[in-house]
């Protein structure tokens, strides 16, 4: 049996074969027109061939150069190398294949004489399938984005998205030394929005998580995943361990308690179980990072790639033993020791979690008063009201969600009178609540349920960034543009910069006049893909859309998606460099010309 770890690098990238149609040769021009050193044009079936005379061999090539177009009749040939005069891109005339891997294999026709005339085959290639997937990997490897983007556009059409997420989720967790990453974020997060986005707008979406994935690879050593032990162990015993290395900060014991564990046979929900616990152990390590990172290392799973778990987790390891860990800063410890409330707290949360399950009617409705509870300024009362909350009945995964709710107010009221970078503070403590929220549905324990409590104190300690609160106002009157004409209108309101007030009221008025939020997602989502890609931007999006998704219509609802659209419109407009990369892409796949005269 072939263990995850040891899946080859090609089963992310499948290679097919590409069976040739059957020969279809067409007239050209006349032999004697076509003389040594030349070349000439011609249009045959729909298809623009340059045909070239070097050294008395011939030769027929797509005129469109595979990088950005240029006619090719327009370049040069030394010794039977095609040279391109835009980007300078090199060709071997008999294979069509490229020396240059930022350009792409020019396509080659067949050709030879009869009767004094030059014939060409344009019969079609077959499934080019395979090609796509094998440029996908040449772009991954040499993190060139136009290579991707052309791969993602052809692969998207007809195929199953899983199976090019799957390629840039084998790529992320063999050739980044560190582990888990932005970039494997990035493209995780791109795979839950799919559903979200409008289908226009699903392969550029896929197309910015494999570009940050190769980005987030380029120039790193590649990792080599830690065999697991000879012999199983039980699982209470590696997660015991597994705590205990992270606690020293052994990065190599840590990894290989997870790759046992995942080869012994344990589930996914255990396998959650043994890492949430080590992840929280600490105190909001690396601001949220390491949580995060991990439920979405297990959301990619999700996405059929469970018999990827053994690398996937086992590249989260050296994060778990290098985090910074909150009980060892200042900001943490004074002028209020949160710490203490947080392990004080925690000694009371197997009494409240029994309490709650005697008192629990599945009615609990005490969300709103909480919310307002973790947003003031009392971090005691916090710790008190959440206590209080689970004795009267509310699930683990309530909790959390209240936690992840308030962490949106920030966002929602965050005033533009704060630093720019400010933004990042707000967003890291929304990101970390939401992350521990989906975990808590997915693992629910006592120990995971200290997270919720961090992301309280965390939400806590940016309460500065709401003084003065920015309101959240919505326009009145008949005269007012209807939900549709505010959709239409966000494009133009995103391209100028700082909108931020301008966006929240936008997307408030729209849901105030029951606007499809799916609507509002689409179109927020369709604003976020057209700007050059910010990791966090992505992040806040998909935890927000997430987390409106968990709330079903709640009340709170109006905050989340208010609080995307704010921080999306603080965002924007960037240069939108990756936008022109992808539109080069589109219209390439299209056969526009590029090339003008």
């Amino acid at each position: 049996m072939e263990h995850a770890s040891e899946v080859s690098e090609h089963q992310g990238i499948s290679d097919r074969a590409q069976p040739r149609a059957e020969p279809q040769w067409l007239r050209a021009i006349a032999a004697s027109e076509l003389t040594p050193g030349h070349s000439r044009v011609v249009n045959l079936a729909g298809h623009t061939i340059a045909l070239f005379n070097s050294d008395g061999r011939l030769f027929a090539v797509d005129n469109r150069c595979p990088h950005m177009g240029f006619p090719l009749d327009r370049g040069s040939v030394k010794d039977c190398i095609l040279t391109c005069h835009w980007h300078h891109a090199r060709f071997d005339l008999n294979s069509g294949g490229t020396f240059d891997q930022w350009a792409d294999d020019a396509r080659v026709f067949p050709v030879r004489i009869e009767d004094g005339a030059v014939m060409v085959d344009v019969a079609g290639q077959g499934d080019r399938r395979g090609h796509f997937l094998r440029r996908l990997s040449d772009g991954l490897e040499r993190d060139i984005p136009l290579v991707i983007a052309k791969s993602v556009i052809a692969l998207a059409q007809g195929g199953d998205p899983r199976e090019v997420l799957r390629a840039g989720l084998v790529f992320g967790v063999r050739n980044r030394r560190d582990g888990w990453g932005a970039g494997l974020t990035t493209l995780t997060c791109m795979a839950n929005l799919l559903r979200w986005l409008d289908p226009q707008d699903r392969p550029r979406a896929i197309h910015h998580g494999l570009a940050a994935v190769a980005e987030d690879s380029d120039g790193q050593p590649p990792r080599f995943v830690i065999r697991p032990l000879p012999a199983s162990t039980d699982l209470p015993t590696l997660k015991r361990w597994l705590r205990r290395f992270v606690e020293v900060r052994d990065s190599e014991g840590a990894e290989r308690c997870i790759t046992t564990a995942v080869r012994a046979g344990a589930g996914t929900q255990a396998l959650a179980d043994m890492m949430f616990t080590a992840a929280t152990d600490h105190r909001y390590l690396t601001i949220g990072h390491v949580v995060d990172f991990t439920n979405k290392a297990f959301e990619a799973l999700d996405h059929g790639a469970h018999d990827l778990a053994e690398p996937v987790l086992a590249s989260l390891a050296r994060s778990y033993a290098n985090a910074d860990r909150m009980e060892e800063s200042n900001s943490w410890r004074n002028p209020i020791d949160l710490v203490a409330i947080c392990e004080r707290a925690f000694e009371s949360l197997p009494a409240a979690l029994e309490a709650g399950r005697r008192a629990r009617s599945g009615s609990w409705s005490g969300a709103s008063a909480l919310a307002n509870v973790i947003t003031g300024d009392d971090p005691q009362a916090i710790a008190d009201a959440m206590l209080a909350a689970l004795r009267e009945g509310a699930s683990p995964t309530q909790l959390a969600r209240t936690v992840a709710c308030a962490a949106a107010i920030r966002i929602a009221r965050f005033h533009i009178s704060n630093e720019f970078g400010d933004w990042d503070t707000a967003h890291h403590s929304f990101t970390f609540a939401n992350a521990v929220h989906q975990a808590i549905e997915r693992a629910p324990s006592a120990e995971l349920l200290r997270a919720a409590f961090d992301a309280a104190m965390s939400v806590y300690l940016n309460r500065f960034l709401n003084v003065p609160a920015a309101r959240i106002t919505t326009a009145r009157g008949a005269a007012e543009p209807q939900p549709g004409d505010l959709l239409k209108s966000l494009p133009t309101l995103l391209d100028r910069q700082q909108q931020v007030d301008q966006a929240g009221a936008l997307a408030a008025t729209y849901l105030a006049r029951e606007g499809d939020s799916a609507a509002l997602i689409a179109a927020l989502g369709s604003a976020l893909l057209r700007e050059d890609r910010d990791f966090h931007t992505i992040q806040d999006f998909e935890a927000a859309v997430r987390l409106h998704s968990a709330l079903g219509g709640a009340a709170e609802d109006t905050h989340v998606l208010v609080a995307a659209a704010r921080y999306v419109a603080a965002h924007c407009p960037t240069v939108r460099a990756q936008g022109q990369t992808w539109n080069i892409a589109t219209r390439l796949h299209r056969g526009d010309r590029l090339f003008e005269e």
